[in-house]
C-alpha cells in the first residue's frame, strides 16, 4: 500500500505548501503541517444478524505554530492553497509578537514496527461477514445457555505526512484492527456476560487464519461461565494479586498519566517533584515502549515526526523520566521521548502513553497466591476512573476470585479496586516472572482525544488495597 500523495488532487503544490509552512513558522519555536488520510470500517453482528457495516474516510490537515508555551492551531478537511493560506493567517494573528528560534533538530529513524498494509482492503467485506456469522453459529451451538452473541470488526488505515519548516517531510502508514466478541449466558434466571477481543497493527488474517477466531470465542465464553458461578465480592482492605497482561490498565491509568510531561510541567501530577526519588517498591520497573512490532500502542514516529523509543519511567523503584512531546520537553529543558500524539488532524498534540509496561521480576504467581490468607485475585478489569492530580482510582473487576488460606477460591462478582497510584506502587511486595502483553484492544482518553495504546505486566502482589464489594 503506497503512501498517500496529499497534493495530487489539490491545487496546492508541495513547493507552495513548504513555503507557506516555512514563512509562517520562521519566528516560532516549533510547529508543523500535519497531513492525514484515514479510512476506517466497523462491522457489528448482534441478535443473529449483521446490525451495521460502516465505512468512512477522512482527509485533512492540522497546522501548528508554537511560541514559548503558546500553541496556535488551525485545521481543515480541505487540502487546498486557500485553506492552507487562511490557516497560516489564523496562526499569525494568534501569535502576535513572536521571537523564537525554530528548532530544526528532529532525530531520524529508518526502523519500522509494522508493515504498510491496508487491512480494510486486504479482505473482502463478504469474507469478514462470513467470519462474524461463523462466530455466532459456533457460540450458539456450543451451549443452550447462550442467549446473546455480539461480535465486531474495527479496521483502520491511516497515512500521515509531516512537513516542517525548511521543507523537511516525514511520513508513516499505520494499519490497525480489532476483533471483539461478547457472550451472554443465562442459567436459572441469572444472566452474566463475558467479553474478549484481540488486535494490533496487522491484517485481519494475522489474527484469524486457521480458525483462530475460535480462541477468542472460547475466552469470552469462559469468562461468562465463570461469572455465572460467582458470588458477591467481599469488601475491606486486603491483599490483592493482579494477574498478568490486561490488569496493567491499572498502572496505565493510576501511574502512567501522572508521568506525562504536561502534568509535571504544570505541577499538577503527584510525581512532579519526585524525579530521581524512590516512588515504588524495589523490584518495580515501568517502561513506556513505542517500538514493539505490530503492537496497538507502537508507532514508527509520533505525530510530530520524532521516532518513538523505549522510555524507562521507573527503574527499580526510582523515578527516571517523564513521557515528553517536543513542547513540554523544551520548556522542561529535556528532550522529546517520541510521545507526542493526537487523535487525528483536528486535535492538538499532547504527551501520551504508547505501550506502558511493568517488567518481570523473579517470583511466581503460585508463590503470591500461597502467601495470601485472605484476599482477591483480579484477572481482568472493565472500566475505571482516575484523578490525575492525586492518582486516586476506582476499577471494576470483570473476572476475579477470592483467595482463602493460600488457595484460589470461588469467582466473585462486583469487586472494585480503590486506591491511588503513588501509594499502590509502594505496596507492591512481589513481582512475577510471567509478564504478558494485553490482547491489543486498549484506547486511552485524555483531554477529549482517544488514541490506541497497549499495556503489559507480570502478576504482582499488592499488600494493602481497598476492595469495594457487594457482599452485605
Amino acid at each position: 500500500m503506497s503512501m498517500s500523495n496529499f497534493f495530487d488532487k489539490s491545487d496546492l503544490v508541495r513547493k507552495d505548501a513548504e513555503n507557506i509552512v516555512s514563512d509562517t513558522l520562521k519566528n516560532c519555536d516549533d510547529g508543523e503541517l500535519y497531513l492525514e488520510d484515514s479510512k476506517s470500517e466497523s462491522i457489528v453482528l448482534d441478535d443473529n444478524k449483521i446490525k451495521s457495516s460502516n465505512y468512512s474516510s477522512d482527509l485533512g490537515f492540522g497546522f501548528r505554530a508554537v511560541s514559548e508555551e503558546v500553541v496556535a492551531y488551525s485545521y481543515s478537511n480541505e487540502i487546498s492553497k486557500d485553506s492552507l493560506k487562511s490557516s497560516a493567517e489564523n496562526l499569525q494573528s494568534t501569535l502576535k509578537s513572536i521571537k523564537g528560534t525554530y528548532n530544526n533538530e528532529i532525530p531520524k529513524s529508518n526502523k519500522k514496527f509494522y508493515n504498510d498494509i491496508n487491512p480494510i482492503e486486504q479482505k473482502t467485506l463478504n469474507s469478514k461477514l462470513e467470519v462474524l456469522n461463523k462466530v455466532n453459529d459456533y457460540l450458539r451451538k456450543k451451549d443452550g445457555a447462550v442467549k446473546q452473541v455480539t461480535a465486531n470488526f474495527l479496521g483502520e488505515h491511516k497515512s500521515i505526512e509531516i512537513i516542517r519548516s525548511g521543507g523537511e517531510a516525514i511520513t508513516d502508514i499505520r494499519p490497525l484492527i480489532r476483533f471483539n466478541v461478547s457472550v451472554m449466558l443465562e442459567k436459572n434466571g441469572r444472566k452474566e456476560s463475558g467479553v474478549y477481543g484481540i488486535g494490533g497493527r496487522q491484517s485481519y488474517d494475522d489474527y484469524l487464519k486457521n480458525d483462530n477466531w475460535k480462541s477468542v470465542c472460547e475466552e469470552a465464553f469462559r469468562i461468562a461461565s465463570v461469572n455465572l458461578e460467582s458470588k458477591p465480592a467481599p469488601a475491606g482492605e486486603m491483599k490483592v494479586v493482579l494477574g498478568p497482561g490486561w490488569p496493567a490498565i491499572l498502572i496505565h491509568e493510576a501511574i502512567g498519566h501522572g508521568l506525562e510531561g504536561d502534568f509535571n510541567r504544570k505541577k499538577t501530577s503527584a510525581f512532579h517533584n519526585l524525579m530521581g526519588q524512590k516512588v515504588a517498591s524495589e523490584g518495580v520497573t515501568i517502561v513506556d515502549d513505542g517500538t514493539i512490532d505490530n503492537r496497538r500502542g507502537s508507532l514508527t514516529i509520533d505525530d510530530e515526526g520524532t521516532p518513538t523509543e523505549r522510555t524507562v519511567l521507573i527503574e527499580n523503584g526510582i523515578l527516571k523520566n517523564f513521557m515528553q512531546d517536543r513542547l513540554n520537553a523544551r520548556l522542561m529543558n529535556t528532550r522529546s521521548t517520541g510521545s507526542g500524539r493526537r487523535e487525528n488532524y483536528r486535535h492538538v498534540i499532547l504527551p501520551r502513553m504508547r505501550n506502558t509496561m511493568m517488567l518481570s521480576g523473579k517470583q511466581t504467581q503460585d508463590e503470591m497466591i500461597k502467601s495470601v490468607d485472605k484476599g482477591i485475585f483480579a484477572v481482568s478489569f472493565g472500566g475505571g476512573q482516575v484523578d490525575i492530580t492525586s492518582g486516586k482510582f476506582v476499577f471494576n473487576c470483570t473476572e476475579a476470585y477470592e483467595i482463602v488460606n493460600g488457595k484460589i477460591g470461588s469467582p466473585i462478582k462486583g469487586a472494585t479496586l480503590i486506591g491511588d497510584g503513588p501509594s499502590i506502587l509502594k505496596e507492591v511486595s512481589m513481582v512475577g516472572n510471567d509478564m504478558k502483553m494485553d490482547p491489543g484492544i486498549g484506547t486511552c482518553g485524555k483531554a477529549g482525544q482517544g488514541v490506541p495504546v497497549g499495556v503489559a505486566q507480570p502478576s504482582i502482589l499488592i499488600d494493602k488495597m481497598t476492595v469495594g464489594g457487594t457482599k452485605l
